[in-house]
């Protein structure tokens, strides 16, 4: 099967909440905000808010970023909602115009996060989650900088991949393991430390022989940086397409149990 199939997954969002009748955000526990770092770029682009139950109505309205003084941050956010199909996950643009230079909005505003920052974002008023804001991050990820572990056959130890640097929190599933044929490897992936780390165990357990963790090109940071690329690129500068990458690593017999990183290549 092709390369291509075996990381087929779906991404699709909606730009309203679902119709159907759900708890207001103020009723709805927030399970997660990614980034869930302490620490953001002040290149932020996007974050997302994971809700306990599906969302009915506007959300935008009642989030804010606040300066340490309580002084909610002017126009940070892009008048868009991005849904997950669940409708539970929120998406929210940072004013893409204020974060990338040289465009009428951020001549005309500033940026909207700096280095030295400290912001909160809030939910109707209750602090979520809190951010120091770092340096400007020009880089995307770079698969081949990531470590692999290694993983014993037999067995449904986790790979655990250590990145460059936290990657998108919607990000997951631009992941893949694929075995010697090329057939994508079914199990649970997920993303920790900070989103720096991406963990995948296996539903059956691993077998011997040659595998490969696949990136797919469009895999970002939460900068909207790509991999191996740079969200914020020069007018004149050429189109490049996104370019898979893969890391190969070998699951060998016992008792000398071995998954090594060897090499990343870029994909057809």
């Amino acid at each position: 099967m092709a390369l291509a199939a075996a990381l087929h997954v779906s991404h699709a969002a909606s730009l309203a909440p679902p119709a159907a009748a759900a708890p207001s955000p103020a009723a709805a526990q927030v399970v997660r905000v990614q980034p869930s770092a302490s620490q953001v770029p002040a290149n932020l682009l996007r974050l997302s808010i994971e809700f306990s139950t599906r969302i009915e109505g506007p959300v935008l309205p009642r989030i804010a970023l606040l300066r340490p003084d309580g002084k909610p941050l002017a126009q940070p956010f892009l008048e868009q909602e991005l849904w997950s199909p669940s409708g539970r996950i929120l998406t929210v643009l940072m004013h893409p115009g204020r974060v990338k230079t040289g465009l009428n909005a951020r001549d005309a505003l500033g940026p909207i996060l700096v280095d030295g920052d400290e912001v909160t974002l809030t939910l109707d008023g209750r602090p979520i989650q809190h951010w120091r804001v770092g340096p400007v991050d020009t880089n995307g990820p770079v698969a081949s900088a990531w470590r692999l572990s290694p993983v014993r056959a037999a067995s449904r130890q986790p790979l655990v991949v250590i990145l460059d640097g936290p990657i998108d929190g919607r990000g997951t599933d631009y992941l893949a393991v694929a075995d010697w044929r090329g057939r994508r490897v079914n199990g649970h992936a997920l993303l920790k430390d900070g989103e720096s780390t991406w963990t995948f165990t296996p539903h059956t357990p691993w077998r011997v022989g040659e595998y490969r963790l696949v990136a797919r090109g469009t895999l970002e940071d939460s900068a909207g940086n790509r991999l191996n690329g740079r969200f914020e690129t020069p007018a004149d500068a050429p189109a490049t397409a996104a370019a898979d990458a893969a890391l190969a690593f070998t699951v060998a017999p016992e008792p000398s149990s071995t998954g090594t990183h060897r090499h990343a290549v870029r994909l057809p």
